[in-house]
C-alpha cells in the first residue's frame, strides 16, 4: 500500500501532460502510485499515459470508454486508488520539487489528519509566477490538527480539490464523490472541510497552477457555466442532510453569492445573450438559500443587492459608468502628471542657478533594499570623518535602515531635484537620473557594485543577451560626469578603466561595504543571527546566486530543501535572491530562511558561516571575512556564452567548486568546504582581490575626496587583519564538521 495515490485525469492536454506526470514521478518521495485517467481524450493523451506506464511500474493507466468529464474521471481514479492519502492533480498543472516529501513530513507531524491543505502558485504563460494571495491562512502556528470551526479562514482559499491531501479511509467512509459538470470542486471541497474531524496546513507551495493563455475550461465562453447553480444546490443539500453543519449556512450563502458575481462579471465565461438569464437564476438561488443576518463586507454589498434583485441592466449601466470614471480619472491623472513634471523641470532649472553647497552630499544605490552597498558605507564615513557635510539618501520607500541623522529624499520630488542641483558631492553605485546636469563645482563619485567577474560596460556590446536595452552612448555620457571611480583591487582598476573609458580618477582604496567585516564584533554576529532566527549551534550557509541574463525567468536549479534533508538538521540556509529575481529562491520552511528582502547583505554575510554563490561579486567582499566560500557553477557554459567572465573561476577559485547538487552536498557533508585545501585557495584569492580590506576603505575615500588628503594612506597587511570569526569556527573539530555518510557514498575531493 503506497503512501500517496496521485490521481491525474487527462483530456486534451497532450502539450502539458508530460510535464505534469514527470513532476510526480521525479518526486524525492517515491512511495506513490500515479493513477492517470484518460477521459477518452481525442488527442495523444492516452498514448502518453501508456508510455509513462511502460517505463514506470508506479503508473496505473485507466482508459474510459467515453468522455465523462473531470468529476467522473476523478471518481474513476479513486476507485483504483490504494494509497493512504489521495492527491488530485490537474493534468496541465505540476507538483513542485519535493512537494510529496514535505506533505509526508507534515502528515507525520500532525498525526495523519483527515485533510492536509497546502499552498499553490499561479504560473502564467508569460513565465510570471504569483503565489496564492491568501497564503496567510496556511500558517502552521497554533495547534494541529484542528477542525474547520477553529480555522474558518481556510474557506477564503480557492475551493479546489488539488490543493489538499485526503485520507482515503475518511473519503470512503463519508462516501464523498465528484459530480458531473463545471465547478465540480465546489460540492466536494465544502462538504469535505466541514465534515473533517482533523485538518492540518502546510505553508509551502506544492502545486504550480498553470494559467493557460487559451483553452482552460473556466476561461472558455460556454452556457455550461450555468452548472454552478446545481453545484451549490448540492452543497446546501448536504447541509440539509447533516443538521450539525447548519452553522455553516450563512458563510456558504455569502461565498455562493460572491462566486455568482465572479462568474457573471468575467467576460470570458458567459455568452452575452445568456447574461440576463444567469442573473435571474442567481436571484432565484439567492432567495432559495438566503441565510438572514449574514455579514457582508461593505465593498460587496452592491453586488449582493444586484444579485438579490436580478438587476441585469442596472449592473451593466454601473459597469459602463465605472469604466467611464476610470477613463476620465486616467486622463486627468495624465494631465496632472504632465503639469507636475513641467513644474519640477522649471524648479530644477531655477535651483541650478543658485550656488552649489559645499556642505551637502547626496547618496543613492541600486540593487539594495534601503541604505547599503558602497554608497551606504561612504555615507556613514562622511558623517564620521567629515561631520560638517550634511548627507541625504535617495530612496523610493521609507526604509528603516536609513540612519536617523540622514535626510531621506524620494525620487521625483522638489527636494530631490534641489539636492541634485545644489549638493557638491554626488555618490552612486550605478547612475543618477539621466536628466541630471552636472554643474561646475560638483563632485560625482562612482562606487560601482563590486569587483567585476562578469563582463561589464562596453564589453557587453558583443553580448546582446546580457546588454539588453543598454544605450551605450548614454552610458558614455554618464561616464563623462564621473570624477572618481572606486576600485577594490588592481583587477578592478584595469577592468573599469577599459570598459568605462573616461577622464576620472581611480581610487584603488578597497571595498567600503566590506569595512564592517573588520569592525564588527562577535556580539554583533550573535545579535544578527538571533534576529534572523538561526538556531544556536547550527552552520548557516548564505546562498546568493547572481542573475542569469540568458533566462527570462530565474528559477534556481538548486533544490535547497533537498540539500538540507541530505545534510541534516545541523545546517540552515539563508537564501538570498538577486534583486532582479522578483521573488524568493525557495519558500521559508524548516531549515531554509528567505532573506531576499533583508536590507543589508553585509549583515547576512556576518551571520553566515559559509557562502555558496556562483558568479556574483559578493564572493570578493566575503573573502574579506576570511570564511569558507563554495562556488556552485552548474551552468558555466551557458553563463559564459551569454555574459562571459574575466577569468576562469575554476582555475582560480576562492574555495571548493561544485558542478552539481550532489557534489555540493558532498563538499559540505565531508567537511571539504572548510578543509585545508579550501583554506589555501581562499588565502590566494584574498591576496589577489583583497589587498586593502582592512576596514578603512571608506575612510580613505573621504579623506581624499572631501578632506583633500593626497598622501596614500597605509594599509594593514593581510596577516595582521582579524575579521570577526563565524560561530562555526569554534566547532571545526566537533561532530558538526562532517555529516555521517551512507555506505558507498561518493566523495568529492578537495581538488575541486
Amino acid at each position: 500500500m503506497p503512501r500517496f495515490s496521485v490521481i491525474v485525469p487527462a483530456y486534451n492536454v497532450q502539450a502539458y501532460l508530460h510535464e505534469c506526470l514527470e513532476s510526480v514521478l521525479s518526486q524525492s518521495y517515491p512511495d506513490l502510485e500515479l493513477i492517470a485517467v484518460d477521459d477518452c481524450s481525442p488527442d495523444a493523451s492516452g498514448a502518453i499515459i501508456d508510455e509513462f506506464a511502460a517505463r514506470d511500474a508506479r503508473v496505473r493507466p485507466v482508459h474510459l470508454a467515453e468522455n465523462r468529464g473531470l468529476g467522473p474521471a476523478r471518481n474513476a481514479g479513486m476507485a483504483e486508488a490504494t494509497g493512504d492519502y489521495l492527491i488530485f492533480l490537474d493534468s496541465d498543472d505540476s507538483l513542485t520539487p519535493d512537494a510529496l516529501h514535505a506533505i509526508a513530513d507534515r502528515l507525520k507531524e500532525t498525526g495523519d489528519p483527515d485533510v492536509l491543505v497546502y499552498d499553490y502558485a499561479r504560473i502564467y504563460w508569460t513565465g510570471e509566477t504569483v503565489r496564492n494571495q491568501a497564503a496567510a491562512q496556511l500558517a502552521e502556528e497554533g495547534p494541529a490538527p484542528f477542525r474547520l470551526a477553529d480555522r474558518p479562514g481556510l474557506l477564503r482559499l480557492l475551493m479546489v480539490a488539488w490543493n489538499k491531501a485526503y485520507r482515503r479511509e475518511f473519503v470512503e467512509e463519508e462516501g464523498f464523490a465528484f459530480p458531473s459538470g463545471y465547478y465540480e470542486d465546489t460540492p466536494w471541497t465544502y462538504p469535505v472541510l466541514m465534515t473533517a474531524e482533523s485538518i492540518a496546513t502546510l505553508d509551502r507551495v506544492c502545486v504550480h497552477y498553470r494559467q493557460r493563455r487559451r483553452g482552460g475550461i473556466l476561461g472558455t465562453v460556454s452556457p455550461r457555466h450555468f452548472d454552478i447553480f446545481e453545484q451549490y444546490d448540492r452543497v446546501f443539500a448536504y447541509v440539509d442532510q447533516n443538521p450539525e453543519l447548519d452553522r455553516w449556512r450563512p458563510l456558504l450563502f455569502r461565498r455562493m453569492v460572491d462566486h455568482f458575481v465572479v462568474v457573471f462579471a468575467r467576460p470570458d465565461r458567459l455568452p452575452r445573450r445568456s447574461r440576463a438569464e444567469f442573473l435571474r437564476k442567481a436571484r432565484t438561488h439567492y432567495r432559495r438559500h438566503r441565510a438572514p443576518g449574514v455579514p457582508v463586507a461593505l465593498r460587496s454589498r452592491l453586488h449582493h443587492t444586484l444579485v438579490r434583485l436580478g438587476l441585469h441592466r442596472t449592473y451593466r449601466v454601473l459597469r459602463l459608468t465605472a469604466a467611464l470614471v476610470r477613463r476620465i480619472t486616467k486622463v486627468t491623472n495624465r494631465l496632472l502628471k504632465g503639469v507636475r513634471a513641467a513644474a519640477l523641470r522649471l524648479h530644477y532649472r531655477i535651483q541650478r542657478c543658485l550656488p552649489v553647497r559645499a556642505d551637502r552630499a547626496v547618496f543613492a544605490a541600486d540593487g539594495v533594499r534601503g541604505h547599503g552597498c558602497h554608497p551606504g558605507a561612504l555615507e556613514q564615513a562622511f558623517r564620521t570623518h567629515a561631520p560638517r557635510v550634511r548627507t541625504a539618501w535617495i530612496a523610493a520607500e521609507q526604509h528603516d535602515s536609513v540612519p536617523a541623522g540622514t535626510r531621506r529624499l524620494r525620487p521625483g520630488t522638489a527636494a530631490y531635484w534641489t539636492a541634485l542641483a545644489r549638493s557638491k558631492y554626488l555618490v552612486h553605485n550605478a547612475a543618477f537620473d539621466r536628466r541630471l546636469v552636472k554643474r561646475r563645482g560638483q563632485v560625482l563619485v562612482q562606487t560601482q557594485r563590486g569587483t567585476p567577474l562578469k563582463h561589464m560596460g562596453l564589453d557587453l556590446r558583443e553580448r546582446p543577451a546580457a546588454a539588453g536595452d543598454t544605450d551605450f552612448d548614454e552610458l558614455l555620457d554618464d561616464v563623462d560626469k564621473w570624477d572618481y571611480v572606486l576600485s577594490a583591487n588592481r583587477h578592478s582598476t584595469l577592468v573599469w578603466e577599459r570598459v568605462h573609458p573616461g577622464g576620472y580618477t581611480t581610487l584603488e582604496y578597497g571595498s567600503p561595504r566590506a569595512d564592517v567585516f573588520q569592525q564588527a564584533t562577535s556580539a554583533d554576529v550573535a545579535r544578527i543571527r538571533e534576529s534572523l532566527g538561526i538556531p544556536e549551534g547550527t552552520v548557516a550557509i548564505l546562498y546568493a546566486p547572481t542573475h542569469r541574463d540568458y533566462r527570462r525567468t530565474q528559477p534556481t536549479t538548486l533544490d535547497l530543501h533537498h540539500v538540507l534533508r541530505r545534510l541534516g538538521p545541523r545546517f540552515v540556509v539563508l537564501a538570498r535572491a538577486h534583486h532582479r529575481h522578483g521573488g524568493p529562491l525557495a519558500p521559508t520552511a524548516g531549515q531554509v530562511i528567505d532573506v531576499s528582502d533583508h536590507p543589508s547583505v553585509e549583515s547576512l554575510c556576518l551571520a553566515s558561516d559559509a557562502l555558496v554563490t556562483d558568479y556574483s561579486s559578493i564572493m570578493f567582499d566575503y573573502a574579506d571575512l576570511d570564511r569558507p566560500i563554495v562556488i556552485h557553477a552548474d551552468d558555466r557554459e551557458a553563463y559564459e556564452a551569454a555574459r562571459g567572465t574575466y577569468f576562469d573561476l575554476r582555475s582560480f577559485p576562492p574555495g571548493a567548486v561544485s558542478r552539481s547538487e550532489d557534489e555540493l552536498i558532498d563538499i559540505f557533508a565531508t567537511g571539504h568546504w572548510r578543509g585545508s585545501r579550501s583554506a589555501q585557495l581562499r588565502s590566494a584569492f584574498r591576496e589577489r582581490f583583497c589587498p586593502y580590506g582592512d576596514g578603512r576603505a571608506a575612510e580613505r575615500v573621504v579623506r581624499h575626496v572631501v578632506l583633500g588628503e593626497t598622501t596614500r594612506p597605509s594599509v594593514v597587511p593581510l596577516d595582521k587583519r582579524h575579521p570577526v570569526p563565524s560561530p562555526a569556527a569554534s566547532l571545526a573539530h566537533s561532530p558538526l564538521a562532517t555529516v555521517p555518510q551512507p555506505t558507498g557514498a561518493r566523495t568529492v575531493t578537495e581538488s575541486h
